[in-house]
């Protein structure tokens, strides 16, 4: 029903920023959640922050006030502006889709961010 292609992931130096993004084959308006998911080698794999097509966002605890979560509705593109980077930010980030039109959770193929010195 949708399929999401990640984008933006490379390697970051301690204390830089990296910007993720998601684009949907579908109108982002008509899904009710869009976000972002991580998964650390050895770790499993943790909701990192959440977007209603309704305005309300959430982040995890360890991301909040470094991360900033957004829509581009015109574009069907969800963003993820990363911020203050530290090594445990190291992960696949996975973009999620699910709600409103869809029949469930929808994932992309994911994107590798690595921050190290």
């Amino acid at each position: 029903q949708v399929q999401l292609v990640e984008s933006g992931g490379g390697l970051v130096q301690p204390g830089g920023s990296l910007r993720l993004s998601c684009t949907a084959s579908t109108s982002i308006r008509s899904i009710s959640l869009m976000g972002w998911f991580r998964q650390a080698p050895g770790k499993q794999r943790d909701v990192v922050a959440m977007s209603s097509n309704g305005g309300t966002t959430n982040y995890a605890d360890s991301v909040k006030g470094r991360f900033t979560i957004s829509r581009d509705n015109a574009k069907n593109t969800v963003n993820l502006q990363m911020n203050n980077l530290t090594s445990e930010d190291t992960a696949v980030y996975y973009c999620n889709a699910e709600g409103g039109i869809l029949g469930g959770a929808y994932w992309g193929q994911g994107t590798q961010v690595t921050v190290s010195s």
